[in-house]
């Protein structure tokens, strides 16, 4: 039994891929071939010949030109006994390297004709609404346009107003509502920009406070500490900060971070030759002791974990390779 329905939404998905295929000859220039499509009563695929991506004015025109095409309301014109020459001689598109018989059967609406098997609508009014969803790469040279139409679209399109609604509330500026949004990008730009350079700030000065606490011991300069940072950067930025101004460092550092710890160690790389130290390893080791792991390079490793209260046996552990 052949669910009407579905045979109508697959019907204006089919014949929308005719008006876009010549739409697209028309926008792009005649080099467009098809180069494969599918049709469900969902949506459609469309993939064509074309040399880069299309530049949203293009994709604008192409849609804008099917609409147009679908409220011309063309009938359909089937000639289902045409001999191929003479299709060819009345420009019918074929598909590239497909074999056809001495008669084929030929669609036109309107501009487009096209050799095609496949079922369509009686006039291109019934489509209703055709929308393009995107447009990409499939293969060199090669790109594709997934599209829907009917009521398909029109619900897309009424889900684009509503958030376009949601947002005019959310801006409080029903009448500049791209104004407000790039107002709001721009204070958010501003504000980052003052939390990274604040950021920087309590980076110094947390350095500057580990920095007074070295100990000097068997030619190594020690520095353990538990830190307040906000995140993981500052603490990889207080790591590699004092690695290029504390000579022969041995550095471990413990933090929460959001409720879970973290562990950093940094090792001057002079130390990790002369002494066989290995970041990477230690951390391994004391990461146990937050119920995590982690790893990286001989001269620095970082670990993660679940156990707060075990950071400071985690740096203690650390130290213990230098003991």
């Amino acid at each position: 039994v052949v669910n009407s329905d579905k045979r109508l939404k697959t019907a204006n998905n089919h014949t929308a891929t005719h008006l876009l295929h010549a739409a697209l000859r028309e926008i792009l220039g005649t080099h467009v071939e098809q180069k494969g499509s599918l049709v469900s009563p969902e949506h459609l695929r469309f993939d064509f010949s074309h040399f880069g991506k299309m530049s949203d004015e293009e994709i604008a025109q192409t849609e804008a030109l099917v609409n147009k095409r679908i409220r011309e309301n063309s009938p359909q014109e089937e000639e289902r006994e045409m001999p191929l020459q003479q299709a060819k001689e009345i420009g019918a598109m074929m598909l590239f390297g497909e074999k056809y018989g001495d008669s084929v059967r030929v669609i036109r609406f309107g501009e487009s004709v096209e050799l095609c098997g496949g079922t369509h609508v009686k006039a291109t009014g019934q489509i209703g609404l055709f929308k393009i969803v995107s447009e990409s790469a499939i293969a060199a040279g090669v790109r594709r346009i997934e599209a829907i139409t009917g009521e398909s679209a029109e619900q897309f399109v009424d889900e684009q107003i509503a958030v376009l609604k949601s947002i005019k509330k959310l801006v409080k500026s029903p009448n500049d509502v791209i104004g407000s949004v790039e107002s709001l990008i721009k204070e958010n730009s501003e504000l980052t920009k003052k939390a990274e350079f604040f950021g920087r700030e309590r980076v110094k000065q947390i350095k500057t406070g580990l920095k007074s606490k070295i100990i000097s011991e068997g030619g190594i300069n020690r520095i353990a500490a538990r830190v307040d940072v906000e995140d993981a950067g500052m603490l990889k930025d207080l790591a590699f900060s004092l690695k290029g101004e504390v000579e022969n460092l041995f550095l471990v550092l413990g933090a929460d971070i959001d409720g879970k710890p973290n562990l950093t160690v940094m090792i001057s790389e002079n130390l990790v030759k002369e002494r066989a130290l290995n970041a990477g390893q230690i951390v391994r080791e004391a990461g146990r002791e937050i119920e995590g792991g982690g790893g990286g390079q001989p001269f620095y490793a970082t670990a993660g974990g679940k156990n707060v209260a075990g950071i400071e046996r985690a740096i203690e552990k650390a130290l213990s390779f230098i003991r």
